[in-house]
Protein backbone atom coordinates (compact mmCIF):
# COMPACT_ATOMS: atom_id res chain seq x y z
CA UNK A 1 0.00 0.00 0.00
CA UNK A 2 2.92 2.49 0.31
CA UNK A 3 4.33 1.61 -2.52
CA UNK A 4 1.06 2.71 -4.07
CA UNK A 5 0.79 5.84 -2.06
CA UNK A 6 4.41 7.13 -3.12
CA UNK A 7 3.66 6.05 -6.66
CA UNK A 8 0.50 8.46 -7.13
CA UNK A 9 2.04 11.39 -5.63
CA UNK A 10 5.41 10.88 -7.48
CA UNK A 11 2.68 11.33 -10.47
CA UNK A 12 0.69 13.59 -9.31
CA UNK A 13 3.22 16.28 -7.67
CA UNK A 14 6.48 15.70 -9.71
CA UNK A 15 5.34 16.68 -12.84
CA UNK A 16 3.73 20.19 -11.37
CA UNK A 17 7.35 20.55 -9.63
CA UNK A 18 9.10 20.32 -12.90
CA UNK A 19 6.77 22.97 -14.59
CA UNK A 20 7.36 25.28 -11.07
CA UNK A 21 11.01 24.59 -11.62
CA UNK A 22 10.87 25.69 -14.97
CA UNK A 23 8.76 28.81 -14.54
CA UNK A 24 11.23 29.64 -11.81
CA UNK A 25 13.79 29.25 -14.58
CA UNK A 26 11.95 31.80 -16.81
CA UNK A 27 11.56 34.10 -14.24
CA UNK A 28 15.16 34.34 -13.04
CA UNK A 29 16.79 34.65 -15.83
CA UNK A 30 13.61 36.79 -17.82
CA UNK A 31 12.70 33.91 -20.01
CA UNK A 32 9.27 34.24 -21.72
CA UNK A 33 6.71 31.59 -20.27
CA UNK A 34 6.42 29.00 -22.73
CA UNK A 35 2.71 28.40 -21.87
CA UNK A 36 3.01 25.00 -23.94
CA UNK A 37 5.07 23.71 -21.15
CA UNK A 38 2.04 23.26 -19.04
CA UNK A 39 0.04 21.56 -21.37
CA UNK A 40 2.77 19.05 -22.44
CA UNK A 41 3.50 18.21 -18.70
CA UNK A 42 -0.51 17.35 -18.46
CA UNK A 43 -0.25 15.48 -21.10
CA UNK A 44 2.34 13.39 -19.97
CA UNK A 45 0.91 13.05 -16.24
CA UNK A 46 -2.36 11.38 -18.37
CA UNK A 47 0.28 9.34 -19.55
CA UNK A 48 1.68 8.34 -16.70
CA UNK A 49 -1.33 7.32 -15.28
CA UNK A 50 -1.65 5.16 -18.08
CA UNK A 51 1.11 3.27 -17.83
CA UNK A 52 1.72 2.74 -14.16
CA UNK A 53 -2.24 1.71 -13.70
CA UNK A 54 -1.65 -1.40 -12.66
CA UNK A 55 0.42 -0.43 -9.95
CA UNK A 56 -1.22 2.66 -8.82
CA UNK A 57 -4.52 1.15 -7.75
CA UNK A 58 -6.27 4.58 -8.21
CA UNK A 59 -7.36 5.04 -12.52
CA UNK A 60 -9.53 7.26 -10.93
CA UNK A 61 -7.25 10.03 -10.80
CA UNK A 62 -6.38 10.23 -13.88
CA UNK A 63 -8.89 12.69 -14.23
CA UNK A 64 -7.05 15.00 -12.60
CA UNK A 65 -4.90 16.40 -15.12
CA UNK A 66 -7.98 17.29 -17.21
CA UNK A 67 -9.43 19.07 -14.12
CA UNK A 68 -5.95 20.94 -14.11
CA UNK A 69 -6.60 21.72 -17.76
CA UNK A 70 -9.96 23.16 -17.30
CA UNK A 71 -8.83 25.29 -14.36
CA UNK A 72 -6.32 26.83 -16.39
CA UNK A 73 -8.20 27.48 -19.69
CA UNK A 74 -6.04 25.33 -21.67
CA UNK A 75 -9.19 24.09 -23.86
CA UNK A 76 -6.97 22.11 -26.41
CA UNK A 77 -5.17 20.38 -23.79
CA UNK A 78 -8.03 19.30 -22.02
CA UNK A 79 -9.32 17.49 -25.50
CA UNK A 80 -6.17 15.87 -25.96
CA UNK A 81 -6.35 14.41 -22.16
CA UNK A 82 -10.27 13.49 -22.65
CA UNK A 83 -9.42 12.01 -25.96
CA UNK A 84 -6.35 9.42 -24.67
CA UNK A 85 -8.47 8.79 -21.17
CA UNK A 86 -11.87 7.84 -23.78
CA UNK A 87 -9.50 5.40 -25.84
CA UNK A 88 -7.89 3.65 -22.78
CA UNK A 89 -11.45 3.01 -21.39
CA UNK A 90 -13.03 1.42 -24.60
CA UNK A 91 -9.98 0.16 -26.36
CA UNK A 92 -8.21 -1.57 -23.63
CA UNK A 93 -10.85 -1.60 -20.34
CA UNK A 94 -13.23 -2.17 -22.75
CA UNK A 95 -16.04 0.32 -20.86
CA UNK A 96 -18.99 1.14 -23.04
CA UNK A 97 -18.10 3.76 -25.43
CA UNK A 98 -21.13 6.00 -25.02
CA UNK A 99 -20.83 6.19 -21.55
CA UNK A 100 -17.01 7.69 -21.66
CA UNK A 101 -18.01 9.46 -24.49
CA UNK A 102 -20.90 11.12 -22.47
CA UNK A 103 -19.34 11.74 -19.32
CA UNK A 104 -16.08 13.19 -20.95
CA UNK A 105 -18.25 15.31 -23.49
CA UNK A 106 -20.01 16.74 -20.38
CA UNK A 107 -17.31 17.60 -18.37
CA UNK A 108 -16.34 19.81 -21.65
CA UNK A 109 -19.87 21.24 -22.11
CA UNK A 110 -19.82 22.32 -18.16
CA UNK A 111 -16.87 23.89 -18.93
CA UNK A 112 -18.11 25.86 -22.01
CA UNK A 113 -20.63 26.63 -19.59
CA UNK A 114 -19.07 28.41 -16.65
CA UNK A 115 -15.80 29.38 -18.62
CA UNK A 116 -18.29 32.51 -19.50
CA UNK A 117 -19.30 33.34 -16.16
CA UNK A 118 -16.63 35.05 -13.13
CA UNK A 119 -16.86 31.35 -11.45
CA UNK A 120 -14.20 29.84 -8.75
CA UNK A 121 -11.97 27.19 -9.27
CA UNK A 122 -13.18 25.36 -6.16
CA UNK A 123 -16.73 25.58 -7.59
CA UNK A 124 -15.35 23.91 -10.90
CA UNK A 125 -13.60 21.47 -8.79
CA UNK A 126 -16.55 21.23 -7.00
CA UNK A 127 -18.80 20.09 -10.52
CA UNK A 128 -16.21 18.27 -11.58
CA UNK A 129 -16.50 15.94 -8.67
CA UNK A 130 -20.21 15.73 -8.60
CA UNK A 131 -20.69 14.68 -11.94
CA UNK A 132 -17.67 11.70 -11.39
CA UNK A 133 -19.39 10.81 -8.50
CA UNK A 134 -22.64 10.20 -10.76
CA UNK A 135 -20.79 8.37 -13.27
CA UNK A 136 -18.80 6.84 -11.14
CA UNK A 137 -21.51 5.19 -9.45
CA UNK A 138 -23.25 4.27 -12.29
CA UNK A 139 -20.07 2.41 -12.95
CA UNK A 140 -19.86 0.12 -9.95
CA UNK A 141 -23.64 -0.28 -9.70
CA UNK A 142 -24.32 -1.20 -12.77
CA UNK A 143 -21.10 -1.70 -14.92
CA UNK A 144 -18.64 -3.60 -12.43
CA UNK A 145 -19.63 -5.18 -9.51
CA UNK A 146 -23.40 -5.83 -9.86
CA UNK A 147 -23.40 -8.96 -7.76
CA UNK A 148 -21.31 -7.15 -4.80
CA UNK A 149 -23.41 -5.88 -1.78
CA UNK A 150 -25.09 -2.08 -1.83
CA UNK A 151 -23.58 -1.03 0.93
CA UNK A 152 -19.38 -1.90 -0.51
CA UNK A 153 -20.32 -0.42 -3.75
CA UNK A 154 -21.22 2.88 -1.92
CA UNK A 155 -18.48 2.90 0.54
CA UNK A 156 -16.12 2.25 -2.70
CA UNK A 157 -17.89 5.21 -4.37
CA UNK A 158 -17.82 7.82 -1.23
CA UNK A 159 -13.86 6.27 -0.90
CA UNK A 160 -13.21 6.92 -4.65
CA UNK A 161 -14.64 10.41 -4.45
CA UNK A 162 -12.88 11.65 -1.28
CA UNK A 163 -9.67 10.73 -2.78
CA UNK A 164 -10.59 12.19 -6.22
CA UNK A 165 -11.51 15.96 -4.11
CA UNK A 166 -8.84 15.65 -2.27
CA UNK A 167 -6.03 14.99 -4.27
CA UNK A 168 -7.75 17.33 -7.04
CA UNK A 169 -7.90 20.09 -3.94
CA UNK A 170 -3.88 19.39 -2.84
CA UNK A 171 -2.70 19.43 -6.65
CA UNK A 172 -4.39 22.72 -7.45
CA UNK A 173 -3.66 24.29 -4.60
CA UNK A 174 0.96 23.31 -5.10
CA UNK A 175 0.61 24.38 -8.73
CA UNK A 176 -1.43 27.76 -7.27
CA UNK A 177 0.70 28.18 -4.30
CA UNK A 178 3.83 27.90 -6.66
CA UNK A 179 2.64 30.53 -9.11
CA UNK A 180 1.86 32.79 -6.28
CA UNK A 181 5.18 32.21 -5.04
CA UNK A 182 6.88 32.73 -8.27
CA UNK A 183 5.06 35.75 -9.54
CA UNK A 184 5.02 37.75 -5.63
CA UNK A 185 9.54 37.27 -6.32
CA UNK A 186 8.99 38.44 -9.87
CA UNK A 187 7.37 40.96 -8.27
CA UNK A 188 9.83 41.71 -5.40
CA UNK A 189 12.77 41.82 -8.17
CA UNK A 190 10.87 44.49 -10.37
CA UNK A 191 10.33 46.68 -6.69
CA UNK A 192 13.85 46.08 -5.66
CA UNK A 193 15.13 47.19 -9.15
CA UNK A 194 12.98 50.03 -8.93
CA UNK A 195 13.91 51.36 -5.22
CA UNK A 196 17.69 51.25 -6.87
CA UNK A 197 16.80 53.06 -9.63
CA UNK A 198 15.10 55.82 -7.77
CA UNK A 199 18.14 55.87 -5.30
CA UNK A 200 20.25 56.29 -7.91
CA UNK A 201 18.74 58.81 -9.23
CA UNK A 202 17.90 60.45 -6.04
CA UNK A 203 21.81 60.10 -5.53
CA UNK A 204 22.38 61.17 -9.22
CA UNK A 205 20.37 64.18 -8.32
CA UNK A 206 22.21 64.92 -5.27
CA UNK A 207 25.79 64.47 -6.93
CA UNK A 208 24.89 66.78 -9.63
CA UNK A 209 23.84 69.45 -7.28
CA UNK A 210 27.32 69.63 -5.60
CA UNK A 211 29.22 71.48 -9.17
CA UNK A 212 26.19 73.26 -10.26
CA UNK A 213 26.04 74.86 -6.76
CA UNK A 214 29.69 75.57 -6.90
CA UNK A 215 29.80 76.97 -10.26
CA UNK A 216 26.78 79.19 -9.61
CA UNK A 217 28.74 80.59 -6.46
CA UNK A 218 31.78 81.12 -8.11
CA UNK A 219 29.80 82.54 -11.33
CA UNK A 220 27.70 85.06 -8.20
CA UNK A 221 31.43 85.99 -6.79
CA UNK A 222 33.06 86.52 -10.52
CA UNK A 223 33.82 90.34 -11.62
CA UNK A 224 34.76 90.29 -15.55
CA UNK A 225 36.76 93.59 -14.60
CA UNK A 226 38.82 91.74 -11.80
CA UNK A 227 40.88 90.01 -14.32
CA UNK A 228 42.64 87.98 -11.38
CA UNK A 229 39.01 86.54 -10.52
CA UNK A 230 38.83 85.47 -13.80
CA UNK A 231 41.25 83.72 -14.08
CA UNK A 232 41.24 81.83 -11.04
CA UNK A 233 37.10 80.78 -11.17
CA UNK A 234 36.83 80.21 -14.77
CA UNK A 235 39.14 76.38 -14.55
CA UNK A 236 37.47 76.18 -11.59
CA UNK A 237 34.06 76.12 -13.18
CA UNK A 238 35.32 74.23 -16.28
CA UNK A 239 36.53 71.72 -14.09
CA UNK A 240 32.88 71.27 -12.16
CA UNK A 241 31.17 70.75 -15.50
CA UNK A 242 33.35 68.80 -16.75
CA UNK A 243 32.58 66.44 -13.37
CA UNK A 244 29.27 66.65 -14.41
CA UNK A 245 29.66 65.47 -17.64
CA UNK A 246 31.97 62.51 -16.94
CA UNK A 247 29.37 62.31 -13.79
CA UNK A 248 26.08 61.56 -16.52
CA UNK A 249 28.31 59.94 -19.27
CA UNK A 250 29.25 57.46 -16.75
CA UNK A 251 25.67 57.43 -14.96
CA UNK A 252 24.07 56.29 -19.19
CA UNK A 253 26.90 53.99 -19.16
CA UNK A 254 26.01 51.92 -16.24
CA UNK A 255 22.19 52.02 -16.85
CA UNK A 256 22.55 50.39 -20.30
CA UNK A 257 24.69 47.79 -19.73
CA UNK A 258 24.56 44.70 -22.21
CA UNK A 259 26.89 42.02 -23.36
CA UNK A 260 27.06 40.18 -26.74
CA UNK A 261 29.43 37.36 -26.16
CA UNK A 262 31.79 35.61 -28.80
CA UNK A 263 34.22 32.83 -28.29
CA UNK A 264 37.68 34.80 -27.43
CA UNK A 265 41.39 33.85 -27.14
CA UNK A 266 41.16 35.48 -23.23
CA UNK A 267 45.01 35.64 -23.30
CA UNK A 268 45.15 37.74 -26.75
CA UNK A 269 42.51 40.04 -25.25
CA UNK A 270 44.50 40.73 -22.23
CA UNK A 271 47.93 41.21 -24.28
CA UNK A 272 46.10 43.53 -26.36
CA UNK A 273 45.07 46.01 -23.34
CA UNK A 274 48.25 45.95 -21.74
CA UNK A 275 49.62 47.06 -25.21
CA UNK A 276 46.70 49.87 -25.67
CA UNK A 277 47.71 51.51 -22.33
CA UNK A 278 51.62 51.50 -22.86
CA UNK A 279 51.96 54.98 -23.20
CA UNK A 280 49.50 55.46 -20.27
CA UNK A 281 52.16 53.19 -17.99
CA UNK A 282 55.36 54.97 -19.57
CA UNK A 283 53.49 58.84 -18.77
CA UNK A 284 52.49 57.26 -15.49
CA UNK A 285 55.82 55.36 -14.92
CA UNK A 286 53.84 52.39 -14.00
CA UNK A 287 56.22 49.13 -13.97
CA UNK A 288 54.21 46.40 -15.26
CA UNK A 289 54.86 42.73 -14.12
CA UNK A 290 53.04 40.31 -16.74
CA UNK A 291 53.14 36.67 -15.90
CA UNK A 292 51.37 34.71 -18.69
CA UNK A 293 51.58 31.53 -20.42
CA UNK A 294 52.24 31.67 -23.82
CA UNK A 295 49.23 29.56 -24.97
CA UNK A 296 46.03 30.09 -26.10
CA UNK A 297 42.85 29.69 -24.17
CA UNK A 298 39.09 30.54 -25.23
CA UNK A 299 36.36 31.97 -23.33
CA UNK A 300 32.81 33.06 -24.11
CA UNK A 301 33.05 36.57 -23.46
CA UNK A 302 32.20 40.12 -24.93
CA UNK A 303 35.82 41.24 -26.01
CA UNK A 304 35.24 45.26 -25.53
CA UNK A 305 33.06 45.01 -22.25
CA UNK A 306 35.69 42.73 -20.57
CA UNK A 307 38.41 45.28 -22.06
CA UNK A 308 36.68 47.47 -20.31
CA UNK A 309 36.99 46.13 -17.05
CA UNK A 310 40.36 45.94 -17.36
CA UNK A 311 40.95 48.96 -18.21
CA UNK A 312 38.60 50.97 -15.83
CA UNK A 313 40.96 48.40 -13.05
CA UNK A 314 44.14 48.94 -14.34
CA UNK A 315 43.42 53.24 -14.04
CA UNK A 316 42.33 52.90 -10.35
CA UNK A 317 45.30 50.97 -9.31
CA UNK A 318 47.53 54.07 -10.84
CA UNK A 319 45.02 56.53 -8.95
CA UNK A 320 45.79 55.07 -5.78
CA UNK A 321 49.40 55.06 -5.89
CA UNK A 322 51.49 56.62 -3.65
CA UNK A 323 53.61 58.70 -5.12
CA UNK A 324 55.99 58.63 -1.52
CA UNK A 325 56.02 54.68 -1.75
CA UNK A 326 58.13 54.92 -4.84
CA UNK A 327 57.91 52.80 -7.86
CA UNK A 328 54.29 52.34 -8.70
CA UNK A 329 53.82 48.43 -9.89
CA UNK A 330 51.36 46.56 -11.11
CA UNK A 331 51.25 42.68 -11.39
CA UNK A 332 49.29 40.87 -13.60
CA UNK A 333 48.74 36.83 -13.72
CA UNK A 334 45.95 34.60 -14.47
CA UNK A 335 45.41 30.95 -12.83
CA UNK A 336 42.65 28.36 -14.39
CA UNK A 337 40.64 26.02 -12.33
CA UNK A 338 37.77 23.50 -13.39
CA UNK A 339 35.19 26.11 -12.88
CA UNK A 340 36.69 29.47 -13.31
CA UNK A 341 39.64 31.24 -15.40
CA UNK A 342 41.05 33.97 -12.93
CA UNK A 343 42.39 37.69 -13.63
CA UNK A 344 45.05 38.95 -10.87
CA UNK A 345 45.83 42.67 -10.79
CA UNK A 346 47.93 43.36 -8.12
CA UNK A 347 49.09 46.77 -7.19
CA UNK A 348 51.33 48.37 -4.39
CA UNK A 349 49.00 51.59 -4.08
CA UNK A 350 47.63 52.90 -0.88
CA UNK A 351 45.15 50.40 -0.22
CA UNK A 352 41.63 50.56 1.40
CA UNK A 353 40.41 50.26 4.93
CA UNK A 354 37.63 48.04 5.82
CA UNK A 355 34.49 50.55 5.13
CA UNK A 356 35.99 51.34 2.03
CA UNK A 357 36.19 47.67 0.84
CA UNK A 358 32.84 46.71 2.55
CA UNK A 359 31.29 49.96 0.00
CA UNK A 360 33.29 49.10 -3.05
CA UNK A 361 31.11 48.76 -6.15
CA UNK A 362 28.32 50.35 -4.59
CA UNK A 363 26.46 52.97 -6.60
CA UNK A 364 27.95 56.81 -6.22
CA UNK A 365 30.64 55.53 -3.13
CA UNK A 366 33.87 56.75 -4.34
CA UNK A 367 37.44 58.15 -2.30
CA UNK A 368 37.90 60.14 -5.45
CA UNK A 369 37.75 64.21 -5.00
CA UNK A 370 36.48 63.95 -8.93
CA UNK A 371 35.17 60.17 -8.97
CA UNK A 372 31.73 58.77 -9.44
CA UNK A 373 31.76 55.77 -7.90
CA UNK A 374 30.02 54.33 -11.29
CA UNK A 375 33.58 52.42 -12.76
CA UNK A 376 33.37 49.88 -9.92
CA UNK A 377 29.75 49.40 -10.15
CA UNK A 378 29.68 48.91 -13.80
CA UNK A 379 32.79 46.13 -13.85
CA UNK A 380 31.19 44.46 -11.23
CA UNK A 381 27.78 44.54 -13.72
CA UNK A 382 29.17 43.30 -16.57
CA UNK A 383 31.10 40.64 -14.89
CA UNK A 384 27.96 39.13 -13.12
CA UNK A 385 26.24 39.31 -16.70
CA UNK A 386 29.12 36.75 -17.49
CA UNK A 387 28.13 34.67 -14.72
CA UNK A 388 31.33 35.56 -12.61
CA UNK A 389 32.72 37.29 -9.87
CA UNK A 390 34.87 40.16 -9.41
CA UNK A 391 36.30 40.04 -5.70
CA UNK A 392 38.61 43.10 -4.05
CA UNK A 393 41.34 42.60 -1.10
CA UNK A 394 42.97 45.15 0.12
CA UNK A 395 44.18 46.82 3.31
CA UNK A 396 45.26 50.32 4.34
CA UNK A 397 48.44 50.64 3.07
CA UNK A 398 49.10 47.56 1.60
CA UNK A 399 47.83 47.78 -1.92
CA UNK A 400 45.10 46.13 -3.47
CA UNK A 401 44.54 42.31 -5.29
CA UNK A 402 41.62 42.35 -7.65
CA UNK A 403 40.52 39.03 -9.22
CA UNK A 404 37.91 38.79 -11.49
CA UNK A 405 36.65 34.78 -12.21
CA UNK A 406 34.57 34.22 -15.60
CA UNK A 407 33.28 30.62 -16.21
CA UNK A 408 35.41 28.02 -18.59
CA UNK A 409 34.20 26.95 -21.45
CA UNK A 410 31.18 24.50 -20.92
CA UNK A 411 30.33 26.12 -17.58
Amino acid sequence: MFVYIILNISILFLPIAIYLINLSYNNNYKKKHDNLFLSIILILETILFIIFKDYSKSLILINIPLLISYLKRKEFTSIIISLLIGLYYVYFLNYNGFFIFFEYVLYYVIYLIINKKTIKSVSLIYIFVFIKSITLGIEVFYFNNQNALFIRNFLDVIIKMLVFYGSSYLVFIFLLRGEEIMNLNTAIRELEKEKVLRTSLFKLTHEIKNPIAVCKGYLDMLDMDNKDKVHKYIPIIKGEIERTLTLMDDYLEYTKVTINKDITDIYMLIDEVMESLDLFFIENKIKIIMNLPDDELYLNVDYNRIKQVLVNILKNANEAFDTKKGEMIIKIKTEVDNRYFNIIIEDNGIGMDSETLDNIGTMFFTTKRNGTGLGISLSKEIIELHNGKIKYYSSLGSGTKVVISLPNMGE
